[in-house]
């Protein structure tokens, strides 16, 4: 057992991933309960935020899972690099041919999606006590993505409950999308690249639109991230400046 503890605390981000490889194979058993009609993906989420929030709470510390030392690689395999290494690497996947399709559709759903999730998050947001530009515009930027909002808040100086709550605002939608959009596949005509994509910008939550389509069609899944991408680096550069704005005109 020593030696064993000995190798995993060595080699952290190996440990991270046997664990989410781990964490994964369940949620594919899991998965299998429901037919396919949840992804993986989404259970997995849900299994890591639990254990996030064990591994808070065990130690008392801001990183989840991450603050127990034994997964101290988890923070590493968890950040920025991966992520963005996993959105280029599907990149690749896109014929650019069928991504010219969506034209004109693919960048209104864009647009229209930002303004649309800004203003739903700043109104919720205002609903609830949380009156500034700064606050609003933060939590509007959640309910883009879960990195707009940290970026939003971040360039604004909210504080870091106000930046938490835009984080959980975003993954409540990621997790939203990736559970129903096997179920509204056929009825919003997902089965084409050119939807795909247009689908990506309306939805923008990358994690979500990616696994969502995985469970509908894997075709489909490069179209929809590569758009989805757009739409959170559109919504990083617009919400702290033209969303914050606007909402500085409306509320002071």
């Amino acid at each position: 057992m020593d030696i064993l503890i000995h190798a995993v605390t060595k080699y952290p981000l190996v440990t991270a991933f046997v664990v989410v490889g781990i964490i994964m194979y369940v949620a594919t058993l899991i998965g299998k309960i429901f037919a396919g009609r949840i992804h993986p993906s989404a259970i997995a989420i849900v299994i890591g935020l639990i254990l996030a929030y064990i591994g808070g709470t065990h130690t008392g510390g801001k990183h989840g899972l991450a603050d127990v030392s034994l997964f101290s690689g988890i923070g590493l395999m968890g950040g920025s690099v991966f992520r963005d290494f996993a959105i280029v690497a599907t990149a690749f996947g896109v014929k650019l041919e069928e991504l010219k399709k969506a034209g004109l559709p693919g960048v209104v759903a864009l647009l229209v999606s930002i303004v649309l999730s800004t203003v739903i998050g700043a109104a919720t947001a205002y609903a609830f006590g949380y009156t500034s530009a700064v606050d609003m515009a933060t939590i509007g930027g959640g309910a883009v993505t879960f990195i707009v909002g940290p970026v939003t808040g971040n360039a604004l100086g909210a504080s870091s409950d106000v930046i938490a709550l835009s984080v959980a605002a975003g993954v409540v939608k990621s997790i939203s999308v990736m559970i129903l959009t096997p179920f509204l596949a056929k009825t919003a005509g997902l089965d084409n690249p050119s939807a795909a994509a247009v689908y990506g910008g309306l939805m923008g939550s990358t994690s979500g639109v990616a696994a969502g389509l995985a469970a509908t069609d894997a075709r489909l899944v490069p179209y929809g991230a590569l758009t989805a991408t757009f739409y959170t680096g559109l919504g990083c550069l617009l919400v702290p400046s033209v969303g914050y704005m606007a909402l500085v005109a409306l509320v002071g």
